[in-house]
């Protein structure tokens, strides 16, 4: 598996708060099969120019002193689309320096002209890959359609699958109809787990959608190739959710 979207890189954000908090992650996800992973700061879209790219790298140079073993650590961020026109084709703001960018809307809302940003960045040359459009407050699937029309990649959350609130259905109806294309942990130094995600699809009988969605679409776009489309995941009914959810967390 390729986790495309972490904020473990120690110290910097909202995310992990040390070395000794990140590492017991990257071990157990190392265990679990995670091959690649991408760590993504917080970063807001005007301070792009400004990213501490030297010294970011220097602290995940740290983190693989203290995890040389599985996964791979590469350097990313999720850039907050806070104003419009920002410039964002320097490599070093993209994922493990791909042309891939992976952006979020501002305050978790949908902005206004939200599909005209995408489309602008896509014409820069830069693949927008937008982080959990299930969790942005008012966001509906036909604008999940629009996201990928003008040519952003869609992002999902492991975490959303599981739930019972409106996002986690908007989530679960996004795989229902093909529209995410990668699913990452969003993993802060917590529990999230991208195996979770790849086991609940497998047991739903979609092993196919779940090898795309947790391992060959990410590595494409590492690697600048196109992605293969996800063909629709089968719905699960209440009851079988709550048998999926006592499987993976031993809970109703």
């Amino acid at each position: 598996m390729i986790d495309i979207h972490t904020h473990l890189l120690p110290g910097v954000d909202d995310g992990s708060p040390s070395i000794q908090a990140s590492v017991p992650v990257l071990e157990r996800f190392g265990r679990d099969g995670v091959k690649v992973l991408v760590c993504t700061p917080h970063l807001r879209a005007t301070d792009a120019a400004r990213a501490p790219v030297d010294r970011y790298l220097k602290i995940l140079a740290g983190l693989v002193a203290k995890a040389p073993a599985k996964p791979e650590l590469e350097l990313g961020w999720e850039i907050m689309l806070d104003a419009p026109g920002m410039d964002l084709r320097a490599p070093a703001l993209h994922l493990a320096g791909s042309y891939a960018a992976l952006v979020e809307f501002p305050r978790m809302n949908v902005p206004p002209g939200a599909a005209h940003e995408l489309l602008r960045i896509r014409m820069s040359g830069v693949i927008p890959v937008l982080a959990h459009p299930e969790r942005y407050h008012g966001a509906t699937i036909d604008q999940v359609y629009e996201w990928r029309n003008v040519g952003a990649v869609v992002q999902m959350d492991a975490i959303m699958i599981f739930g019972t609130t409106a996002p986690c259905k908007l989530a679960r109806q996004m795989l229902e109809d093909g529209l995410v294309d990668c699913i990452a942990s969003d993993n802060h130094g917590d529990a999230r787990s991208l195996p979770s995600a790849r086991d609940w699809l497998v047991e739903l009988g979609a092993e196919e959608q779940a090898r795309l969605l947790t391992e060959t679409n990410a590595q494409r776009l590492l690697a600048g190739e196109p992605l293969i489309p996800v063909a629709p995941v089968p719905h699960a009914e209440p009851g079988m959710l709550r048998r999926l959810r006592q499987l993976l967390f031993g809970r109703k």
